[in-house]
């Protein structure tokens, strides 16, 4: 799980190459399928839009977000950048 700093944004990334993102109170706002190459994660939603993110050690940068695995020590408090 992927989380930004205020925990508003809670990214998972399943094993099976789907995610699903809530935002605030709103659980599975965001679904679909995700592919890793290097350090580069590219995602297309369940309606076809398309994003991609970049992982730096323990963060992923995604959206003009700052996440961080859940319960990690790399939070920083920057939540957006």
């Amino acid at each position: 799980m992927w989380v930004t700093a205020d925990g508003h944004i809670r990214q998972e990334l399943l094993a099976n190459g789907r995610y699903d993102e809530a935002r605030g109170d709103r659980e599975s706002a965001y679904t679909g399928s995700y592919q890793v190459s290097g350090t580069r994660i590219e995602y297309v939603d369940d309606t076809g839009f398309t994003a991609d993110g970049t992982f730096d050690g323990d963060a992923l940068h995604h959206g003009g977000y700052i996440f961080h695995r859940e319960g990690g020590d790399a939070r920083n408090g920057e939540g957006r950048r």
